[in-house]
């Protein structure tokens, strides 16, 4: 268990490969995000299905000068990406998206390259080998691995085992087997044992670090109410 967002992160180091959870700005490791902008690391290589808004999320990354290249899926939401990498002062790699996830769960499992049919005949085949299985193309992609990987979980014990609350769950539980270091933030720590084995989504035995972050603000979740 650690006391803090910026202890767990504070050996991160310039140059790193960082993958970091969400969807959105649904199940995002806020706490974490923030100390990683307060600890103040260049040259980052971040993998994650997209870069936040502007002003919040990995968007505060983009503005601190942290990012050097970015693997994901969607970028639409985030002005100032674009306009980085026009410019070209940030290295893109876009990824259709459900490739991207199988990436990320092939190097948690460790499966160094797949097969895949999404992007044959376009952009993303080039310089790629393609393969014909049953008369169908189908591209060679290679796992994603990372040296650290930021998840948010919403319940958590101290042994990192983890539990994620419906769409919330999204890419964490498979970024958090495909890094060497694994940093879970949680909205409720427990102790071993109070956590049901059945519901734990993420063993702990992936995590190296874990704390209770404070203050999320989860501004793409929003609870309503009707009348009955």
């Amino acid at each position: 268990m650690i006391a803090s967002a910026d202890e767990a992160v504070r050996d991160i180091p310039n140059g790193a490969t960082i993958m970091i959870g969400g969807f959105g700005l649904c199940g995002i490791p806020e706490n974490l995000i923030a100390a990683l902008v307060r600890l103040g690391v260049k040259g980052l290589h971040t993998i994650s299905n997209n870069m936040g808004v502007d002003g919040f999320g990995m968007g505060q990354m983009l503005e601190s000068g942290m990012v050097e290249s970015h693997t994901g899926s969607y970028v639409g939401e985030n002005k100032l990406l674009e306009d980085m990498v026009l410019k070209g002062k940030l290295d893109l790699t876009l990824v259709p998206q459900g490739t991207l996830a199988e990436r990320i769960r092939a190097g948690g499992a460790g499966i160094p390259a797949f097969y895949t049919p999404a992007g044959v005949g376009t952009l993303v085949a080039e310089g790629k080998e393609t393969r014909e299985f049953d008369g169908r193309p189908y591209l060679l992609e290679r796992w994603l691995r990372a040296d650290f990987a930021l998840v948010k979980a919403w319940k958590g014990d101290t042994a990192g085992n983890l539990v994620y609350r419906k769409t919330a769950r999204n890419f964490n539980p498979m970024m958090a087997t495909a890094a060497r270091i694994t940093v879970a933030e949680v909205e409720e720590l427990v102790e071993p044992g109070e956590i049901n084995p059945d519901h734990v989504i993420t063993p702990g035995i992936y995590v190296k670090r874990i704390f209770r972050g404070d203050g999320h603000e989860k501004r793409i979740e929003r609870k309503t109410v009707r009348r009955n």
